[in-house]
Formats: C-alpha cells, structure tokens, sequence
C-alpha cells in the first residue's frame, strides 16, 4: 500500500462513524419590499456595476431602444429571432434576426444584440438569461460588444434563493452581473474579455 492510500484509508477510518452535521438551509428569501423596492434597489444594484439603467414604461420599449442604439452610434444588431418587432420599430442599425449558422465569428463583427431576460435579482443586480422567449442563444448575449438587456419588473425578486427557485436548472442558465470585466494580480480591471464591454438594463413597468 502507497503512503497515499495509507493516508486515505486512516481518514476514512476516523470519519467513518462520524455524523454528518446539519446544514442549515434558512437563506434569507424574502427582503419584505414591495415592486417599487425591488426595482430601485436593482437599478442601484446594476449601476454599481457601470451598468447604463432605466426604468421606462413598457408602451416605450421601442422608442427607448432606437436612441440607446443611436446614440452609441450602433450601426448592427442582433436580435432572437422571436423578438417582438415592436421592440425595433424606431431602431435604424441593421437589424439581424438570429440563426442556426451565424458563428461566434459573425457575431464577433456585430456591434449590438437586444434581449429580454428571465428573472432578475434586486439584493445582488443580477439578470438570468435561460434561452427561453426572446432570449435567443448564450452565443448572441456574449460575444457583441454591446447588450441591451430587458428586464420585466414583474420577474425581479428579492434574493437568490428565490430566484433559483423560479429557475429550471436543466436550461442554460447565464448569470450577468454588469459588464464583462476582470482583474490582474495587480488589480487591473479588464472590461469585454468575457462579454460585453457595455450593458443597457431597461427596466420595463406598466
């Protein structure tokens, strides 16, 4: 026996009767605010980020939309191929309706993409994007230089844990916190190397 598996084997010696302690599960699921709350504490969350936010109306998706675009001189974007056309009556970027062979190439020569988004989380600025309804593929939210995100304010909960439990884990769940950004050993903050350089958050309310 190795010296490795005469260590392996004392460990599992000495844990083997050992009772496994509980693990408490009592997250905080609740932060007891109402829809006002939880939309200003998402926009303040997501602007922590350097995140551009605004909470519009929904009736004015389209016109908002066509000046972010505009006025980042966004001259092509790329949308699920379900986006709702109302989204894009005032945008005048050439508008690219997603497909099964546009590549991480071509989207990498996109300057823009448009998505809504599942659920969102005020406590941490979080949106989750699972691939479903006007989401499109993970490819179009990662690799275009600039992502203007939707975000309904009746799919922003609270915490975490609740927004979990409103999630199917067996989709393709994305996690965005911000713009794409890093850091060096050095503290170097690095932004687009993992995604966008640039978020739009709309936040949409009757």
């Amino acid at each position: 026996m190795s010296s490795r598996e005469q260590v392996l084997a004392a460990v599992r010696g000495a844990i083997r009767d050992a009772a496994a302690p509980p693990i408490p599960r009592d997250y905080q699921r609740d932060l007891g605010m109402d829809s006002a709350g939880l939309i200003a504490l998402f926009a303040e969350r997501v602007g922590d980020y350097k995140a551009d936010v605004e909470v519009i109306k929904r009736a004015d998706v389209g016109r908002v939309i066509g000046n972010q675009l505009a006025t980042r001189q966004i001259g092509s974007v790329v949308v699920p191929d379900d986006l709702d056309p109302g989204w894009l009556t005032t945008v005048t970027s050439k508008v690219i309706r997603d497909h099964a062979d546009l590549s991480a190439v071509d989207l990498d020569q996109i300057d823009a993409v448009i998505t809504g988004s599942a659920a969102a989380v005020a406590l941490t600025g979080t949106i989750v994007l699972d691939g479903g309804r006007i989401q499109g593929r993970r490819a179009i939210s990662l690799v275009p230089d600039t992502h203007v995100c939707v975000v309904d304010a009746d799919d922003i909960v609270g915490t975490v844990p609740e927004v979990i439990g409103r999630l199917d884990p067996t989709r393709p769940l994305t996690w965005i916190a911000g713009p794409s950004a890093t850091s060096d050993i050095e503290l170097d903050r690095v932004e687009g190397v993992h995604g966008p350089r640039n978020l739009v958050v709309l936040i949409t309310t009757s």
